[in-house]
């Protein structure tokens, strides 16, 4: 299980509502850039303007880059989402914690399976899975798991 709490971090989407909702942030602008250069791998930079005037003259308050591995159908989307998160945590919309909570769920799909590939046993394969499940794991880890399960279970037959 992770040794985080995932509820304790802003999604992009509530960094992103504050910084419209900021009067200060009328004549922003926010644009991503897609700087990929391998097709297994997606880059973006997103860059906050707080002007049209910055924007012109190419004067971002800041900046955030990410990189996505081109897993699936959403990986670019993942990956700019990540950018623009981590623009408005560079700017002054991070919350108590400056990653966002799609950072850390990637963190926690790694530790819930590192931690799978050592487990011998059904009982604490279901102990695990019921853990990702209750701190909202994605559907893929939860169908990892449980294919990690079967193979437990199919390990358990063979013997």
């Amino acid at each position: 299980m992770p040794k985080f709490d995932l509820s304790q971090y802003a999604t992009v989407e509530e960094r992103l509502k504050l910084f419209w909702a900021d009067p200060a942030n009328a004549d922003a602008r926010i644009i991503t850039l897609n700087h990929t250069t391998d097709s297994k791998l997606w880059v973006t930079e997103t860059r906050l303007y707080l002007t049209a005037g910055d924007q012109a003259n190419d004067l971002p308050k800041t900046t955030g880059w990410a990189s996505e591995a081109a897993t699936d159908p959403f990986s670019l989307e993942k990956c700019e989402t990540s950018s623009l998160g981590r623009a408005l945590s560079n700017y002054i919309y991070s919350g108590s914690k400056r990653a966002s909570r799609e950072e850390m769920t990637k963190v926690a799909v790694m530790e819930w399976l590192e931690q799978a590939q050592s487990l011998t046993s059904l009982t604490q394969m279901r102990e695990l899975y019921l853990q990702a499940k209750a701190n909202n794991a994605p559907q893929e880890v939860l169908d990892k798991l449980k294919a990690m399960g079967d193979a437990l279970r199919q390990a358990d037959f063979d013997i």
